[in-house]
């Protein structure tokens, strides 16, 4: 009888364990079938490579993962984080190009600025955002959906405005180049800044979830939002609160993106936000709100970066690479609902 408990109880841990883990499985087996195929994967160039790209992408998840957290979304992500990136691009301009789209600035200005500026056009798109979901009660996934198109409107409009006609932006000073992708040097290789920002952030972030009384209400109106409110909870300063952080980090990561890629577009951002919310997922961050962490975030951005960056390294078709990353998606929000199902 008791042997019979012992096996019931083992079968019980090993597909609660496949639950919880299925996803970082499937996907590890994917890296080893990679190296497999072609050792040169693994080397510590590539993989500071992939922690670079991901980066502007990690810096972003970390904003979407609070609307996550709140059982909400965000699709308008990428779009906005394109519209930030092309204002910024335009004031960091060499004063030496000629079609620079402010031929009267005359000389570099202080990099502070256009990441002011890049931060302000974050936070006005999340604030709206933020509005429509504590204030209108909207869904986050009806109202993002309409801020993504408003953000790609502006976007296409700014960047048609140039004297030149729509064209990239491009040819930025050397001062923020080296700013962007400068590195220290570290033994036989060089850690790039960007990793450096991520981790950053990344910390920054994490004291905000956990150590203050915006994350802990965050959490709870995730969680459960009539018993936050009960419980003395500013349901609509708390929302307003998380979105004003993500503004923060569309607004830095857009700035630190326009400089990696060094040129500018009405593409810029595409996508993005599909990236930030899968490595959220995979991460960890459940749609069923109330649960996520930093590290969690951290690592699903990388594996997802790893997983792209393994296809192109492979040669793989560019429209399979969207199937791919289409199939992971959907297996990452099942496994997160049936995980939910199975704790009710």
């Amino acid at each position: 009888m008791g042997e019979t408990k012992t096996r019931k109880w083992d079968k019980e841990r090993i597909n609660e364990f496949l639950l919880n883990y299925a996803l970082y499985i499937i996907l590890g087996i994917m890296i080893i079938v990679v190296i497999c195929i072609n050792p040169k994967f693994l080397s510590v160039s590539n993989f500071i490579k992939i922690l670079t790209q991901a980066s502007t992408r990690g810096i972003l998840a970390l904003g979407v993962a609070g609307m996550i957290v709140l059982a909400g979304t965000d699709l308008s992500a990428g779009r906005i984080l394109g519209c930030c990136a092309a204002v910024s691009a335009s004031l960091v301009q060499s004063v030496t190009y000629a079609s620079r789209m402010y031929p009267g600035i005359t000389e570099d200005l202080p990099l502070i600025l256009p990441l002011l500026a890049s931060i302000t056009i974050g936070v006005i798109f999340c604030m709206i955002n933020g509005f429509g979901v504590a204030k209108l009660k909207l869904h986050a996934f009806i109202v993002s959906l309409g801020t993504q198109l408003i953000a790609f409107g502006c976007t296409c409009i700014y960047i048609d405005s140039q004297e030149g006609g729509a064209q990239a932006i491009s040819s930025f000073n050397e001062k923020f180049i080296n700013f962007v992708n400068g590195s220290f040097p570290i033994g036989n290789f060089k850690l790039p800044y960007l990793i450096c920002y991520f981790a950053i952030a990344a910390v920054v972030v994490w004291i905000i979830w956990n150590k203050t009384t915006l994350g802990k209400n965050m959490f709870a109106i995730g969680g459960n939002m009539e018993a936050a409110a009960v419980s003395g909870v500013n349901i609509s300063r708390s929302i307003m609160g998380v979105y004003l952080v993500a503004g923060v980090l569309y607004g830095i990561a857009a700035f630190l993106e326009a400089g990696r890629i060094q040129s500018v577009n009405t593409g810029t951002g595409l996508n993005y936000d599909l990236d930030a919310i899968s490595g959220c997922v995979i991460g960890g961050v459940s749609f069923a709100g109330g649960v996520g962490t930093i590290p969690g975030v951290i690592i699903g951005v990388i594996i997802l970066q790893v997983i792209n960056y393994s296809l192109n390294f492979l040669g793989v078709n560019p429209y399979l690479q969207y199937i791919i990353k289409g199939l992971i998606i959907i297996l990452a929000v099942s496994i997160d609902v049936r995980k939910y199902i199975a704790k009710k």
